[in-house]
Protein backbone atom coordinates (compact mmCIF):
# COMPACT_ATOMS: atom_id res chain seq x y z
CA UNK A 1 0.00 0.00 0.00
CA UNK A 2 3.00 2.68 0.85
CA UNK A 3 3.64 1.70 -3.32
CA UNK A 4 0.60 2.73 -4.36
CA UNK A 5 0.01 5.81 -2.52
CA UNK A 6 3.55 6.81 -3.78
CA UNK A 7 2.93 6.03 -7.27
CA UNK A 8 -0.47 7.55 -6.73
CA UNK A 9 1.14 11.00 -5.95
CA UNK A 10 3.77 10.47 -8.64
CA UNK A 11 1.51 9.90 -11.38
CA UNK A 12 -0.54 13.12 -10.47
CA UNK A 13 2.59 15.15 -10.54
CA UNK A 14 2.93 13.56 -13.70
CA UNK A 15 -0.13 14.14 -14.88
CA UNK A 16 -0.38 17.78 -13.93
CA UNK A 17 3.03 18.49 -15.51
CA UNK A 18 2.77 17.04 -18.80
CA UNK A 19 -0.82 17.05 -19.56
CA UNK A 20 -1.26 20.21 -21.69
CA UNK A 21 1.82 19.30 -23.38
CA UNK A 22 -0.22 17.26 -26.24
CA UNK A 23 -1.97 20.59 -27.07
CA UNK A 24 -1.35 21.86 -30.56
CA UNK A 25 -1.98 25.23 -32.42
CA UNK A 26 -3.99 25.04 -35.86
CA UNK A 27 -1.88 23.95 -38.96
CA UNK A 28 -2.50 23.12 -42.48
CA UNK A 29 -5.50 21.08 -42.52
CA UNK A 30 -5.81 21.03 -38.64
CA UNK A 31 -7.40 24.84 -38.34
CA UNK A 32 -8.13 24.49 -34.90
CA UNK A 33 -6.47 23.53 -31.97
CA UNK A 34 -6.33 20.01 -31.16
CA UNK A 35 -4.98 16.93 -29.02
CA UNK A 36 -1.83 14.82 -29.68
CA UNK A 37 -1.39 11.49 -28.18
CA UNK A 38 2.05 12.14 -26.65
CA UNK A 39 4.31 15.26 -25.91
CA UNK A 40 7.56 12.91 -27.72
CA UNK A 41 5.22 10.90 -29.96
CA UNK A 42 3.15 11.49 -32.74
CA UNK A 43 3.41 15.10 -32.37
CA UNK A 44 1.36 16.69 -34.99
CA UNK A 45 -1.35 13.92 -35.52
CA UNK A 46 -4.70 13.90 -34.65
CA UNK A 47 -6.92 10.64 -34.17
CA UNK A 48 -9.86 9.24 -33.50
CA UNK A 49 -10.53 7.33 -30.17
CA UNK A 50 -7.33 8.86 -29.01
CA UNK A 51 -8.55 12.42 -28.88
CA UNK A 52 -11.81 11.33 -27.62
CA UNK A 53 -10.24 9.64 -24.26
CA UNK A 54 -7.37 11.61 -23.91
CA UNK A 55 -9.67 14.26 -23.23
CA UNK A 56 -11.72 13.09 -20.26
CA UNK A 57 -8.33 11.76 -19.14
CA UNK A 58 -6.98 15.54 -19.02
CA UNK A 59 -10.27 16.77 -18.03
CA UNK A 60 -10.28 14.86 -14.65
CA UNK A 61 -6.25 16.25 -14.08
CA UNK A 62 -7.88 19.93 -14.46
CA UNK A 63 -10.54 19.10 -12.35
CA UNK A 64 -8.18 17.89 -9.85
CA UNK A 65 -5.73 20.44 -9.80
CA UNK A 66 -8.29 23.05 -10.17
CA UNK A 67 -6.67 24.25 -13.46
CA UNK A 68 -8.45 26.92 -15.50
CA UNK A 69 -10.10 24.95 -18.60
CA UNK A 70 -10.79 28.16 -20.43
CA UNK A 71 -8.08 28.09 -23.21
CA UNK A 72 -7.89 24.31 -22.92
CA UNK A 73 -11.40 24.10 -23.87
CA UNK A 74 -10.82 25.17 -27.55
CA UNK A 75 -8.46 22.14 -28.20
CA UNK A 76 -11.47 19.56 -27.00
CA UNK A 77 -13.93 21.27 -28.99
CA UNK A 78 -11.38 21.84 -31.58
CA UNK A 79 -10.47 17.61 -32.01
CA UNK A 80 -14.44 17.94 -32.57
CA UNK A 81 -14.40 21.37 -35.44
CA UNK A 82 -11.66 19.73 -37.03
CA UNK A 83 -12.67 16.07 -37.84
CA UNK A 84 -16.02 17.50 -38.91
CA UNK A 85 -14.52 19.78 -41.42
CA UNK A 86 -12.59 17.19 -42.82
CA UNK A 87 -16.18 15.03 -43.33
CA UNK A 88 -17.09 14.58 -46.83
CA UNK A 89 -20.52 15.13 -48.49
CA UNK A 90 -21.14 11.54 -48.09
CA UNK A 91 -20.00 11.16 -44.23
CA UNK A 92 -16.86 9.44 -44.85
CA UNK A 93 -14.46 11.31 -41.62
CA UNK A 94 -10.95 10.16 -41.70
CA UNK A 95 -9.18 8.36 -38.82
CA UNK A 96 -6.17 10.36 -38.45
CA UNK A 97 -5.55 13.77 -39.24
CA UNK A 98 -1.86 15.51 -39.96
CA UNK A 99 -1.34 19.04 -41.08
CA UNK A 100 -0.20 17.81 -44.83
CA UNK A 101 -3.26 15.11 -45.33
CA UNK A 102 -5.82 12.47 -43.95
CA UNK A 103 -5.88 9.33 -43.70
CA UNK A 104 -7.32 7.73 -45.29
CA UNK A 105 -7.62 10.07 -48.51
CA UNK A 106 -11.30 8.31 -49.73
CA UNK A 107 -9.48 9.86 -53.05
CA UNK A 108 -9.52 6.46 -55.23
CA UNK A 109 -13.31 6.26 -54.12
CA UNK A 110 -13.02 2.56 -52.25
CA UNK A 111 -14.58 1.71 -49.32
CA UNK A 112 -12.65 1.69 -46.60
CA UNK A 113 -12.27 1.64 -42.65
CA UNK A 114 -13.02 5.66 -41.74
CA UNK A 115 -13.22 7.17 -37.95
CA UNK A 116 -14.09 4.65 -35.11
CA UNK A 117 -17.80 5.28 -33.45
CA UNK A 118 -17.13 7.74 -31.01
CA UNK A 119 -17.42 11.61 -32.59
CA UNK A 120 -20.49 11.92 -31.49
CA UNK A 121 -19.47 10.27 -27.98
CA UNK A 122 -17.06 13.17 -27.70
CA UNK A 123 -19.66 15.32 -28.69
CA UNK A 124 -21.46 14.25 -25.68
CA UNK A 125 -19.09 13.99 -23.03
CA UNK A 126 -18.05 17.49 -23.92
CA UNK A 127 -21.70 18.59 -23.80
CA UNK A 128 -22.08 16.12 -20.36
CA UNK A 129 -19.34 18.03 -18.67
CA UNK A 130 -21.08 21.61 -19.42
CA UNK A 131 -24.24 20.88 -17.77
CA UNK A 132 -26.04 19.35 -20.76
CA UNK A 133 -26.02 22.27 -22.67
CA UNK A 134 -25.56 21.35 -26.40
CA UNK A 135 -26.01 24.31 -28.27
CA UNK A 136 -22.34 24.11 -29.34
CA UNK A 137 -22.94 20.90 -30.67
CA UNK A 138 -25.61 21.80 -32.80
CA UNK A 139 -23.22 23.49 -35.78
CA UNK A 140 -21.59 19.66 -36.10
CA UNK A 141 -24.56 17.66 -36.42
CA UNK A 142 -25.07 17.61 -40.05
CA UNK A 143 -21.54 15.96 -40.36
CA UNK A 144 -22.46 13.37 -37.39
CA UNK A 145 -25.78 12.53 -39.10
CA UNK A 146 -23.47 12.24 -42.52
CA UNK A 147 -21.10 9.69 -40.79
CA UNK A 148 -23.34 7.45 -38.83
CA UNK A 149 -25.47 7.80 -42.40
CA UNK A 150 -22.63 6.21 -43.88
CA UNK A 151 -21.90 3.51 -41.41
CA UNK A 152 -25.52 2.04 -41.67
CA UNK A 153 -25.41 2.17 -45.73
CA UNK A 154 -21.53 0.78 -46.03
CA UNK A 155 -20.42 -1.15 -42.62
CA UNK A 156 -23.62 -2.91 -41.60
CA UNK A 157 -24.44 -6.29 -42.26
CA UNK A 158 -28.28 -6.62 -42.95
CA UNK A 159 -28.83 -10.50 -42.26
CA UNK A 160 -27.60 -9.79 -38.70
CA UNK A 161 -27.54 -6.06 -38.12
CA UNK A 162 -24.31 -6.22 -36.83
CA UNK A 163 -21.79 -3.49 -37.90
CA UNK A 164 -18.44 -5.01 -39.85
CA UNK A 165 -15.16 -3.71 -40.61
CA UNK A 166 -14.51 -2.99 -44.14
CA UNK A 167 -10.84 -4.34 -43.59
CA UNK A 168 -7.70 -4.70 -40.80
CA UNK A 169 -6.85 -0.64 -41.49
CA UNK A 170 -6.51 1.37 -38.73
CA UNK A 171 -9.10 -0.47 -36.49
CA UNK A 172 -8.09 0.28 -32.98
CA UNK A 173 -6.84 -2.60 -31.57
CA UNK A 174 -4.58 -3.27 -34.24
CA UNK A 175 -3.87 -6.99 -34.89
CA UNK A 176 -6.85 -7.73 -32.84
CA UNK A 177 -7.08 -11.84 -35.13
CA UNK A 178 -10.39 -11.54 -35.41
CA UNK A 179 -10.17 -8.68 -37.92
CA UNK A 180 -6.02 -9.33 -38.70
CA UNK A 181 -5.73 -10.61 -42.05
CA UNK A 182 -9.13 -11.61 -42.22
CA UNK A 183 -11.15 -11.06 -45.50
CA UNK A 184 -12.67 -7.90 -46.45
CA UNK A 185 -16.40 -7.36 -44.62
CA UNK A 186 -15.64 -10.26 -43.09
CA UNK A 187 -15.54 -9.69 -39.66
CA UNK A 188 -18.25 -8.23 -37.22
CA UNK A 189 -16.32 -6.97 -34.29
CA UNK A 190 -17.25 -6.84 -30.72
CA UNK A 191 -15.42 -3.44 -30.32
CA UNK A 192 -17.08 -1.87 -33.24
CA UNK A 193 -20.23 -2.92 -32.16
CA UNK A 194 -20.20 -1.85 -28.53
CA UNK A 195 -18.51 1.77 -29.62
CA UNK A 196 -21.51 1.99 -32.32
CA UNK A 197 -24.50 1.21 -29.74
CA UNK A 198 -22.97 3.90 -27.79
CA UNK A 199 -22.30 6.41 -30.23
CA UNK A 200 -26.20 5.65 -30.82
CA UNK A 201 -27.10 6.43 -27.73
CA UNK A 202 -24.82 9.35 -27.64
CA UNK A 203 -26.90 11.29 -30.90
CA UNK A 204 -29.99 9.83 -29.00
CA UNK A 205 -28.70 12.14 -25.70
CA UNK A 206 -27.54 15.50 -27.96
CA UNK A 207 -31.03 15.78 -29.79
CA UNK A 208 -32.85 15.01 -26.25
CA UNK A 209 -30.34 17.62 -24.85
CA UNK A 210 -31.79 19.81 -27.83
CA UNK A 211 -35.18 19.03 -27.84
CA UNK A 212 -35.22 17.68 -31.21
CA UNK A 213 -36.80 14.44 -32.17
CA UNK A 214 -34.16 11.24 -31.53
CA UNK A 215 -36.40 7.86 -32.22
CA UNK A 216 -34.48 6.92 -34.51
CA UNK A 217 -31.60 6.58 -32.64
CA UNK A 218 -33.13 5.32 -30.08
CA UNK A 219 -34.62 2.64 -31.95
CA UNK A 220 -31.21 2.02 -34.01
CA UNK A 221 -29.46 1.41 -30.61
CA UNK A 222 -32.67 -0.89 -29.10
CA UNK A 223 -32.20 -3.33 -32.24
CA UNK A 224 -28.45 -2.93 -32.74
CA UNK A 225 -28.52 -3.84 -28.55
CA UNK A 226 -30.71 -7.25 -29.72
CA UNK A 227 -28.14 -8.52 -32.49
CA UNK A 228 -25.59 -7.87 -30.18
CA UNK A 229 -27.10 -10.09 -27.51
CA UNK A 230 -28.62 -12.54 -30.29
CA UNK A 231 -25.13 -13.21 -32.04
CA UNK A 232 -22.15 -12.21 -30.21
CA UNK A 233 -23.10 -13.77 -26.59
CA UNK A 234 -21.90 -17.23 -25.94
CA UNK A 235 -23.28 -19.32 -23.57
CA UNK A 236 -20.97 -22.10 -23.79
CA UNK A 237 -18.20 -19.76 -22.69
CA UNK A 238 -20.44 -16.46 -20.80
CA UNK A 239 -18.57 -14.19 -23.39
CA UNK A 240 -19.29 -12.38 -26.11
CA UNK A 241 -17.31 -12.27 -29.14
CA UNK A 242 -16.30 -10.96 -32.30
CA UNK A 243 -18.58 -13.07 -35.28
CA UNK A 244 -17.48 -13.68 -38.57
CA UNK A 245 -19.97 -13.35 -42.01
CA UNK A 246 -18.09 -14.77 -44.24
CA UNK A 247 -20.78 -17.15 -45.33
CA UNK A 248 -21.38 -18.38 -48.66
CA UNK A 249 -24.82 -17.53 -49.78
CA UNK A 250 -27.71 -20.08 -49.65
CA UNK A 251 -28.38 -19.46 -53.19
CA UNK A 252 -25.19 -20.56 -53.78
CA UNK A 253 -25.68 -24.52 -54.63
CA UNK A 254 -29.67 -24.79 -54.25
CA UNK A 255 -29.42 -28.76 -55.76
CA UNK A 256 -26.76 -30.04 -52.96
CA UNK A 257 -28.23 -28.21 -49.96
CA UNK A 258 -31.50 -27.56 -50.85
CA UNK A 259 -32.94 -30.17 -48.50
CA UNK A 260 -31.41 -28.52 -44.94
CA UNK A 261 -29.98 -25.17 -46.18
CA UNK A 262 -27.94 -23.32 -43.33
CA UNK A 263 -30.18 -21.54 -40.81
CA UNK A 264 -27.64 -18.99 -39.53
CA UNK A 265 -26.43 -15.82 -40.43
CA UNK A 266 -22.89 -15.78 -38.75
CA UNK A 267 -20.58 -17.92 -36.41
CA UNK A 268 -19.24 -16.96 -33.36
CA UNK A 269 -15.50 -16.23 -33.77
CA UNK A 270 -14.05 -18.06 -30.25
CA UNK A 271 -11.02 -16.28 -29.76
CA UNK A 272 -10.96 -14.29 -25.91
CA UNK A 273 -10.40 -10.70 -27.08
CA UNK A 274 -10.65 -8.05 -24.09
CA UNK A 275 -13.07 -6.10 -26.50
CA UNK A 276 -15.84 -8.47 -25.19
CA UNK A 277 -15.84 -6.81 -21.78
CA UNK A 278 -16.50 -3.80 -23.63
CA UNK A 279 -20.33 -5.03 -23.87
CA UNK A 280 -20.43 -4.73 -20.21
CA UNK A 281 -18.87 -1.35 -20.31
CA UNK A 282 -21.39 -0.08 -23.02
CA UNK A 283 -24.49 -1.48 -21.18
CA UNK A 284 -25.46 -4.18 -23.28
CA UNK A 285 -24.97 -7.10 -20.85
CA UNK A 286 -27.00 -7.64 -18.16
CA UNK A 287 -26.23 -8.53 -14.12
CA UNK A 288 -26.57 -12.34 -15.05
CA UNK A 289 -24.05 -12.04 -18.43
CA UNK A 290 -22.07 -10.32 -16.62
CA UNK A 291 -21.69 -12.24 -13.73
CA UNK A 292 -20.65 -15.08 -15.76
CA UNK A 293 -17.83 -12.47 -17.88
CA UNK A 294 -16.17 -11.59 -14.79
CA UNK A 295 -16.06 -14.78 -12.93
CA UNK A 296 -15.59 -17.42 -15.79
CA UNK A 297 -12.94 -14.55 -17.76
CA UNK A 298 -11.95 -11.35 -16.55
CA UNK A 299 -10.54 -13.10 -13.16
CA UNK A 300 -9.32 -15.64 -14.86
CA UNK A 301 -5.61 -16.23 -14.26
CA UNK A 302 -5.05 -18.44 -17.11
CA UNK A 303 -6.86 -16.13 -19.46
CA UNK A 304 -6.89 -12.89 -19.20
CA UNK A 305 -6.08 -11.76 -15.13
CA UNK A 306 -2.30 -10.43 -15.00
CA UNK A 307 -0.41 -9.38 -12.24
CA UNK A 308 -0.73 -5.70 -14.18
CA UNK A 309 -4.11 -6.11 -15.33
CA UNK A 310 -6.41 -7.49 -18.01
CA UNK A 311 -4.36 -9.21 -20.82
CA UNK A 312 -5.67 -7.70 -24.35
CA UNK A 313 -5.47 -11.34 -25.53
CA UNK A 314 -5.91 -14.68 -23.52
CA UNK A 315 -3.08 -16.18 -22.46
CA UNK A 316 -4.64 -19.66 -23.65
CA UNK A 317 -4.84 -18.36 -27.06
CA UNK A 318 -2.24 -19.57 -29.68
CA UNK A 319 -1.50 -16.25 -31.17
CA UNK A 320 -0.62 -15.34 -27.78
CA UNK A 321 2.25 -12.96 -27.91
CA UNK A 322 4.26 -10.09 -26.49
CA UNK A 323 6.70 -8.09 -28.90
CA UNK A 324 7.59 -4.49 -29.21
CA UNK A 325 5.58 -3.46 -32.95
CA UNK A 326 4.60 -0.67 -34.98
CA UNK A 327 1.83 -0.68 -37.84
CA UNK A 328 0.12 -2.52 -36.26
CA UNK A 329 0.44 -2.48 -32.44
CA UNK A 330 0.45 -5.44 -30.48
CA UNK A 331 -2.27 -6.10 -29.09
CA UNK A 332 -1.92 -9.70 -28.42
CA UNK A 333 -1.47 -9.92 -24.98
CA UNK A 334 0.08 -6.79 -23.39
CA UNK A 335 -1.29 -4.78 -21.35
CA UNK A 336 -3.19 -1.18 -22.50
CA UNK A 337 -3.95 1.55 -20.41
CA UNK A 338 -7.61 1.71 -22.35
CA UNK A 339 -8.72 -1.86 -22.13
CA UNK A 340 -7.93 -1.95 -18.32
CA UNK A 341 -9.59 1.56 -17.75
CA UNK A 342 -12.81 -0.21 -20.09
CA UNK A 343 -12.39 -3.00 -17.70
CA UNK A 344 -12.60 -0.86 -14.89
CA UNK A 345 -14.91 0.68 -15.89
CA UNK A 346 -17.32 -2.11 -16.56
CA UNK A 347 -16.52 -3.45 -13.42
CA UNK A 348 -18.01 -0.06 -11.27
CA UNK A 349 -20.98 -0.41 -13.51
CA UNK A 350 -22.26 -4.05 -12.16
CA UNK A 351 -20.98 -3.31 -9.14
CA UNK A 352 -17.47 -5.18 -8.54
CA UNK A 353 -16.23 -2.16 -6.72
CA UNK A 354 -13.47 -4.87 -4.76
CA UNK A 355 -12.46 -6.26 -8.16
CA UNK A 356 -12.40 -2.41 -9.62
CA UNK A 357 -10.39 -1.38 -6.75
CA UNK A 358 -7.67 -4.10 -7.16
CA UNK A 359 -7.75 -3.30 -10.95
CA UNK A 360 -6.89 0.45 -9.71
CA UNK A 361 -3.94 -0.88 -7.99
CA UNK A 362 -2.83 -2.81 -10.94
CA UNK A 363 -2.69 0.16 -13.15
CA UNK A 364 -1.19 2.35 -10.90
CA UNK A 365 1.67 0.16 -10.10
CA UNK A 366 1.97 -0.35 -13.64
CA UNK A 367 2.49 3.15 -14.77
CA UNK A 368 3.63 4.60 -11.46
CA UNK A 369 6.53 2.53 -11.63
CA UNK A 370 7.75 3.44 -15.88
CA UNK A 371 7.09 6.92 -14.34
CA UNK A 372 9.49 6.38 -11.82
CA UNK A 373 12.37 4.31 -13.67
CA UNK A 374 11.93 6.05 -16.98
CA UNK A 375 10.69 9.56 -16.08
CA UNK A 376 7.44 8.42 -18.87
CA UNK A 377 4.66 6.04 -19.24
CA UNK A 378 4.64 3.94 -22.18
CA UNK A 379 1.96 2.44 -24.94
CA UNK A 380 1.65 -0.83 -23.91
CA UNK A 381 3.18 -3.07 -21.33
CA UNK A 382 4.09 -6.90 -20.50
CA UNK A 383 1.59 -8.40 -18.65
CA UNK A 384 3.16 -10.16 -16.32
CA UNK A 385 6.33 -8.05 -15.57
CA UNK A 386 4.78 -4.12 -15.58
CA UNK A 387 7.44 -3.72 -17.92
CA UNK A 388 7.25 -1.07 -20.66
CA UNK A 389 6.95 -2.71 -23.94
CA UNK A 390 6.71 0.25 -26.59
CA UNK A 391 6.24 3.73 -27.12
CA UNK A 392 8.41 5.30 -24.33
CA UNK A 393 6.79 8.76 -23.56
CA UNK A 394 2.82 7.86 -24.78
CA UNK A 395 0.78 9.51 -23.05
CA UNK A 396 -3.18 9.37 -24.61
CA UNK A 397 -5.63 7.58 -22.82
CA UNK A 398 -2.82 6.50 -19.92
CA UNK A 399 -3.81 9.88 -18.51
CA UNK A 400 -7.35 8.00 -17.56
CA UNK A 401 -5.32 6.56 -14.92
CA UNK A 402 -6.22 9.55 -12.85
CA UNK A 403 -10.10 9.41 -13.34
CA UNK A 404 -9.45 5.50 -11.69
CA UNK A 405 -7.36 7.42 -9.23
CA UNK A 406 -10.42 9.63 -8.05
CA UNK A 407 -12.82 6.91 -8.09
CA UNK A 408 -10.67 5.02 -5.81
CA UNK A 409 -9.77 7.75 -3.62
CA UNK A 410 -13.83 8.06 -3.22
CA UNK A 411 -13.62 11.93 -4.93
CA UNK A 412 -15.69 12.90 -8.18
CA UNK A 413 -14.64 10.70 -11.03
CA UNK A 414 -15.09 12.06 -14.53
CA UNK A 415 -16.34 9.85 -17.30
CA UNK A 416 -17.11 9.40 -20.74
CA UNK A 417 -20.09 9.44 -21.72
Amino acid sequence: MQKIEKYIKLIKEYSRDNCLKVTRQPEGRLKFPYLVPGANCYESQLWDWDSWLTDIGISQIMYDNDMDKSSYSECENGCIRNFAINTDSKGRMPILIKPEEIMPSFEDGNITNMHKPCFVQHMAFITKENGTDAKWAKEYLPAAERFLKYYFENFRHEKTGLFFWQDDFAIGVDNDPCTFFRPPKSSASIYLNCLMYKELKAMEYLLNCLGEDADIYKTAADNLKSAINEHMWDERNGFYYSVDLNLMPIESDKALHSGMPRHWDCIIERIDVWSGFMAMWAGIADKERAERMVHENMLEKRTFNAEYGIRTLSKLEKMYCIVESGNPSCWLGPIWGISNYICFRALVRFGYDDEARELVEKTVLMHGRAIEQSGAMYEYYHPDTGEGVSNRGFQSWNFLVNNMIAWYEGKRAISEF
